[in-house]
């Protein structure tokens, strides 16, 4: 039997429960149907709550701590490294990727980019930047912009927004960033005439702050009408160590009121209709090619966005907004079953790891994603019984019940009940009669932590440069530079 097809698509900063199909309030009628005909993770968890060093695990299938990506910082994932997309095209697809990767500088001429990300495993290449850094980057997609004199309003635009607030984009809502990637996508599967299977990697820039969705989609959702933020959290112990949250709520860009936070949400569930929308016209695609009865669709997010919890915006930290994504998986063999919303916990991780095993290959190298296919045929609810995440220095643990997470100093700085405190509004940090929690917790984390190092300290591959000769002669050092705004 043919190989399946594989439609893989990822969103940037978006939140699992801001969906329809887990009970949120952004209209999100294609993934809720999705949802209905395949297995929806509820628990899946980012590896890293920031853009670079979750995209790199993503695709390694190791933490933070083996690639050496703990921040945003110039990083550039080498296309010698051992990758998941390389395993599926070696099994006979043709490959392609639409949107962002940002798996290696974000700024600067990303056409002349694209021999790197051929390396990656991709035959075919459209990549754009994020929002923010699109006003620094040459793209096939700011080409078109200058093309329609778009250019200068963007750049302007972004240019005005230093602190969080809402407004629409001076972009038509047929040029919005977003849409231009589905649009990629979709017009790749309508001209696709190879015999071979086709895996085809849809990436959309949204719903990633600076919460500027296009109209119609900006005035789609009263503010008034969106769920309140959660509040601060309360500390059971006011001496407990410090770490990264508390750092944050110290900044205005990442401070966020009541008020503000109900603007940011309307705008933000825009964003994630809109995309929707673009999914459900790819899926359309796919349905008319007579194929849909044999491709297989995974969904997800780099990771999540607090949207006013807790007091902040974007992420940058461990509670649940920034860390739970979404994970929907279709396949043929769930087509006509019941959606099941499967509690397991899953890590990002995974992704990679499920994708090579429906495309019939195998990771032969240290990696520490697993495939989710037998979870998802047999409609287990078991799969982990633990996650990690890491960023900036510090370490999150997380089981059925228990949250733990560590500063930079291995001081542990949260600690939640989840099982009684879901929305983790109540730190048990340093609290007397949770001291030997703290104490059972830590010596998990650190000892899940030393296996993953010592299985990878013997393989680990070097993900910065040097690069090959032939690179440095093309491209030199210019990638790990941000050059000032092209004019």
């Amino acid at each position: 039997m043919k190989k399946p097809n594989i439609l893989f698509i990822l969103c940037d900063q978006l939140r699992a429960d801001v969906l329809g199909c887990m009970g949120g309030p952004a209209a999100t009628p294609n993934l809720d149907a999705l949802a209905a005909e395949g297995v929806c993770f509820t628990n899946c968890m980012t590896v890293a709550p920031l853009c670079v060093p979750a995209r790199i695990s993503l695709m390694t299938g190791k933490y933070p701590h083996s690639n050496g990506a703990w921040d945003n910082a110039p990083y550039i994932l080498s296309p010698d490294a051992d990758l998941w997309p390389k395993l599926i095209r070696a099994q006979g697809y043709a490959t392609s990727v639409f949107g962002k990767l940002h798996l290696h500088s974000d700024y600067g001429d990303m056409i002349a980019y694209e021999p790197i990300v051929q390396g990656y495993g991709f035959d075919t290449v459209n990549e754009i930047s994020g929002p923010h850094s699109s006003t620094q980057t040459r793209t096939h997609m700011s080409e078109m912009w200058k093309e329609k004199g778009l250019w200068e309003a963007y750049c302007l635009d972004m240019d005005t927004r230093k602190e969080p607030f809402a407004r629409p984009s001076p972009l038509p809502l047929e040029d919005y960033y977003d849409v231009y990637v589905g649009r990629a996508g979709r017009n790749y599967l309508e001209n696709y005439r190879d015999e071979r299977p086709w895996f085809c990697h849809v990436s959309f820039g949204g719903p990633h702050e600076p919460w500027d969705t296009p109209e119609p989609y900006a005035s789609l959702y009263a503010p008034e009408a969106m769920p309140r933020p959660l509040p601060l959290t309360e500390d059971l112990n006011p001496d407990r160590p410090r770490g990264m949250v508390d750092a944050n709520l110290k900044k205005p860009r990442l401070r966020c009121t009541e008020e503000t936070a109900a603007a940011l949400r309307a705008d933000y569930c825009g964003a994630v209709t809109l995309i929707d929308r673009q999914i459900g016209e790819i899926i359309e695609t796919v349905k008319r090619r007579g194929e849909w009865d044999n491709t297989v669709v995974l969904i997800s997010s780099d990771h999540g966005e607090l949207n006013g919890d807790h007091g902040m915006v974007k992420k940058r930290n461990f509670y649940r907004g920034a860390l739970n994504v979404p994970l929907i998986v279709r396949t043929p063999d769930t087509a006509g079953r019941t959606g099941h919303f499967c509690p397991a916990l899953v890590s990002l991780l995974d992704i990679g790891a499920t994708l090579v095993d429906y495309a019939g290959g195998e990771q032969n190298y240290i990696q520490f994603g697993r495939s989710l296919r037998g979870v998802i045929e047999n409609e287990s609810d078991s799969f982990r019984d633990c996650l990690l995440s890491e960023l900036s220095g510090e370490l999150m643990y997380m089981d059925s019940r228990w949250k733990l997470v560590t500063n930079a100093k291995g001081d542990v700085y949260q600690l939640f009940d989840l099982e009684k405190d879901p929305d983790e509004l109540l730190n048990l940090a340093g609290a007397e009669e949770y001291k030997e929690t703290e104490t059972r917790l830590t010596l998990r984390l650190f000892r899940e932590l030393a296996q993953t190092r010592c299985l990878t300290a013997a393989v680990m591959q070097m993900t910065e440069p040097p690069l090959s000769e032939e690179f440095r002669e093309n491209y030199g050092d210019s990638v790990a530079i941000r050059p000032r705004r092209m004019t």
